[in-house]
């Protein structure tokens, strides 16, 4: 029998809202009452997002560990690290963000808020994901030495107990949206995804590639099964069975807007984020949300979404990260 999952620390704000976008849907090629927002950048805690959900399963464990300090890993401009950050502070911690790259002259997004939120920054140089990892489990291991108990975060905040808050959020939208047909998501670390894939069943979930790892499909794959195994009493009724036979082929993951790589916008994407703001006033970040809306759009023109089907975008917040961007709009 699998263990039971460790206990959940409140700390976002739920359920986030869902609101029509019916200018954005008419822009989009959809009929006005096709579209609504599953608003998770208003989760909260620390500028919210939705590694909120993630946290409050990953906090509770670190927690039940006795760990006084959290670590974790991301890009500069990592959503994931300020959510954690944040995190350890309302939980008592403390934190070290473990980042790719150098430490800029001038310290702007994300990197503002982690220094205000009290984090302690270690910065990995230029290197790979294996690189990263092999630079935050040192940190772990030198904070033992020095006497501190730390809990190592995973990277986005992806691991099958992260899943968790996506298969709550899936709660939340089988009661908010009942006749959703699409629910589109940002796929960066791949748990957000695996949630809603693991709460709503595969063919309704159409995530974007934004280029954060190699292996966006078999990650997505591995998480929802690592879900199904480790909690399944946590899945609705019969999901455990029908998800641990998933396969790469099964996920509707699009890997088509990556363009140069994660964090750099691409035309389409820069179109999403000004026409979200301009026909809503709703603000998308440029690593994630934006690639996700241009997403929707590819998918509306090639005819994966029509109209007259229910479709939920679920912005997942990143809103800082827009300002440590120099090249987004042009404007």
């Amino acid at each position: 029998m699998p263990p039971a999952a460790p206990p959940v620390v409140r700390l976002g704000t739920w359920p986030t809202p869902v609101e029509p976008a019916p200018r954005l849907a008419e822009h989009l090629g959809l009929e006005a009452g096709d579209l609504v927002l599953k608003r998770d950048d208003l989760s909260g805690l620390g500028g919210g997002g939705n590694k909120v959900r993630k946290l409050e399963r990953t906090v509770g464990r670190a927690l039940a560990e006795g760990a006084d300090v959290l670590v974790t890993t991301g890009a500069a401009q990592s959503n994931h690290a300020r959510a954690t950050a944040a995190a350890a502070r309302r939980a008592g911690l403390g934190c070290v963000l473990v980042l790719v790259g150098s430490e800029p002259a001038r310290a702007a997004g994300n990197l503002v808020l982690d220094a205000l939120l009290g984090a302690r920054v270690e910065w990995a140089g230029d290197v790979d994901a294996a690189g990263l990892d092999r630079a935050a489990d040192a940190v772990v291991e030198r904070l033992r030495t020095e006497g501190e108990r730390p809990s190592r975060v995973p990277y986005g905040g992806s691991d099958a107990l992260g899943v968790l808050g996506y298969v709550t959020a899936a709660e939340e939208l089988r009661a908010q949206v009942p006749d959703a047909r699409h629910v589109v998501v940002a796929v960066g670390s791949g748990g957000t995804m695996a949630g809603l894939v693991a709460g709503l069943g595969v063919e309704r979930v159409l995530g974007v590639d934004v280029g954060a790892v190699p292996d966006p499909l078999e990650r997505v794959v591995r998480l929802v099964r690592g879900v199904a195994s480790a909690t399944p009493a946590e899945l609705p009724d019969g999901a455990a069975e029908r998800v641990r036979t998933l396969g790469p082929d099964d996920l509707r993951l699009p890997r088509d807007e990556v363009g140069d790589g994660y964090g750099v916008p691409t035309a389409a994407s820069t179109a999403a984020l000004e026409a979200a703001a301009l026909t809503e006033g709703v603000l998308l970040d440029p690593v994630y949300t934006a690639k996700a809306l241009a997403g929707l759009a590819s998918a509306v023109r090639r005819g994966a979404v029509r109209p007259g089907e229910r479709t939920v975008f679920v912005h997942t917040g990143g809103l800082p990260g827009l300002f440590g961007h120099r090249t987004v709009t042009g404007v």
